[in-house]
């Protein structure tokens, strides 16, 4: 069975010890807003890949950068609003080449 990078499979547990944390470093991270897992009907906090990738940067920003958290908070911030940036960018992109492609297949029938 596979999963999607986007699949919240993980326990906090299992993702502790993955990245060498304590659980409630990732409950931290989870308070500040900075890594969100999604809960099970129960309460259980599940991670996806997605998250645990996003987890080890932020701990690459710390450990090896010296960030602090609010320096955190503003790295993903802005990568955040980069992303949503460039997802603008494609879809006015797409728009731009259906605008130039509709008005030629128009005229090829006049």
């Amino acid at each position: 069975m596979t999963f999607g990078r986007d699949e919240p499979v993980f326990a906090i547990g299992i993702v502790a010890r993955r990245i060498g944390v304590h659980q409630q470093t990732l409950r931290n991270y989870e308070r500040w807003g900075l890594v969100v897992p999604r809960r099970s009907g129960g309460g259980t906090r599940y991670y996806s890949m997605r998250d645990i990738e996003r987890i080890e940067k932020i701990r690459e920003w710390i450990d090896v950068l010296g960030i602090n958290r609010a320096g955190v908070e503003v790295m993903t911030r802005l990568l955040k609003r980069i992303a949503d940036l460039e997802q603008e960018v494609r879809e006015l992109k797409l728009e731009l080449i259906r605008r130039q492609t509709g008005p030629s297949q128009l005229t090829d029938g006049d």
